[in-house]
């Protein structure tokens, strides 16, 4: 299994059942050596692009995907954004493009599968990841921010699984991932955020029901507090706060959000639909 675990020392129980285990577990793709867990998939990754300095989620994602052997088509409402993690990706010897489209928008979302399938034949993977925050209370939560955080955090998520779902079939079979919050499990001021992140769990639940007879499998991420350029403006001592606040005692970052987005969809996650995989550092085991 390549060096994923080099240098550690397991204790494995029940180990008299190796044998058996090995002939159960060992099926399809699930040896595939590190770099090479998404070899010969066609990905895409919306939200591509950091919005400032830094590594956001969606970037990370793309270009550990691409690491993984994935050809990456990394989608931004900015395109220099994209350009840029595309530029990373390459610079590995990685294969991606970059492609600029408002999810929001069902035409752009059509169109970003279409040159996905156009330029390599395909798709296998659908990582959502786009979104924009918002901190209003609820008194102080607006209708057009209600609407605008509704729109881009929870109606592209079903716009671009809709556009993805008829290439993903053809292909015999799928993986979504769709980034949710830790918000939407715990109470929080953040009134349409938390809401439109709790929705992006009801509809992970329902579509990947609906998707599963296609051999399609929908998951959610959950982050936590994690450490990315869309919450730079908090400051530094809300970022040791933040920290403080995580019981393993480490601050998140964008790669172990884009970790668990490869192991979503990778097959070793073949037995894995309509899920929500926390990431958070145990903060919700501690958070009212």
């Amino acid at each position: 299994m390549g060096e994923r675990l080099a240098g550690k020392i397991a204790i494995v129980t029940g180990a008299s059942r190796t044998r058996r285990a090995e002939g159960m577990i060992r099926t399809q793709e699930d040896s595939t050596p590190m770099g090479e867990r998404l070899a010969g998939k066609i990905a895409i990754v919306t939200g591509a692009g950091s919005r400032g300095p830094g590594m956001g989620n969606g970037k990370a994602a793309a270009i550990l995907m691409a690491r993984e052997g994935a050809r990456v088509l990394c989608v931004d409402a900015q395109k220099s954004n994209a350009d840029e993690t595309v530029a990373s990706i390459r610079a590995e010897k990685g294969e991606a493009l970059a492609f600029a489209a408002d999810v929001t928008h069902k035409a752009d979302c059509e169109a970003m599968v279409a040159e996905a399938v156009g330029r390599w034949g395909g798709l296998d993977i659908l990582h959502n990841n786009v979104g924009i925050e918002s901190r209003q209370t609820l008194m102080d939560t607006t209708e057009h921010e209600w609407d605008r955080v509704m729109a881009v955090d929870l109606k592209s998520m079903l716009l671009a699984t809709q556009a993805a779902v008829p290439a993903l079939e053809r292909r015999g079979a799928g993986a979504i991932t769709c980034v949710s919050s830790v918000a939407a499990l715990r109470g929080a001021g953040r009134t349409a955020y938390a809401a439109a992140k709790a929705g992006v769990l009801g509809f992970v639940v329902s579509v990947a029901i609906q998707l599963a007879p296609k051999a399609i499998r929908v998951n959610a991420i959950a982050p936590g507090t994690v450490w990315t350029p869309m919450v730079e403006d908090l400051g530094p001592e809300m970022r040791e706060r933040r920290r403080q606040a995580i019981p393993l005692g480490v601050e998140g970052t964008a790669w172990d959000i884009g970790w668990a987005a490869v192991y979503l969809a990778s097959a070793e996650a073949r037995w894995i639909t309509g899920q929500t995989l926390v990431v958070d550092g145990g903060l919700t085991l501690t958070t009212r």
